[in-house]
């Protein structure tokens, strides 16, 4: 089991989270003793999605106006429809996931999280994978999308959706833990 005690790792969502894209990750992480810090756009809460019905309200660490990225190891970007275009429509979100593409940190995004990343340039040049219909928006961006369970390139892994969790969160904890042995090398 990977052991990324000392590691913060920063979860970035806002309203219309998959509900598992963030909780299963997270769970993983902190598993793996990393410390994790879910951040939204406003402080309080956000709401979980299953698919389109609503699911349960998700408690916010810390508002994006009170965190540097440059406080961070990795981030996660879960997906859910209605999150990553939000996000990807904010320039202070964009801003923060663009510090880990040009630092070089690693990201973890799934289902449509990665759209945020196609706005912070973070696609260019990479294998990834998505929900399908980001295929042209991810292609158009310059990405090689294919349709794997999970794709890793570099420092950047990618799942379709929720069933692929379980490869998300293997190869998310082995990327973040490898990171971390390179960091301290």
């Amino acid at each position: 089991m990977a052991n990324m005690q000392g590691r913060r790792i920063a979860v970035l969502a806002t309203d219309g989270v998959e509900q598992v894209e963030l909780t299963e990750p997270v769970k993983a992480l902190r598993e793996a003793r990393a410390e994790i810090v879910v951040i939204a756009p406003k402080g309080g809460e956000i709401q979980g999605m299953n698919h389109d019905q609503k699911a349960d309200k998700l408690k916010v660490d810390q508002a994006l106006s009170a965190v540097r990225p440059e406080q961070f190891d990795g981030l996660v970007l879960p997906g859910g429809v209605a999150n990553p275009d939000m996000l990807r429509t904010m320039p202070e979100a964009v801003a923060f996931v663009r510090h880990f593409v040009q630092s070089g940190k690693p990201i973890a995004a799934i289902c449509h999280g990665p759209w945020t990343l196609i706005e912070a340039d973070g696609v260019r040049g990479k294998k990834m994978t998505s929900w399908p219909s980001l295929k042209t928006d991810l292609s158009n961006a310059g990405a090689n999308w294919v349709d794997q369970e999970v794709v890793v390139d570099g420092r950047l892994v990618t799942s379709r959706k929720p069933d692929d969790i379980p490869a998300f969160n293997r190869e998310m904890l082995n990327m973040f833990e490898k990171a971390e042995q390179r960091r301290a090398a």
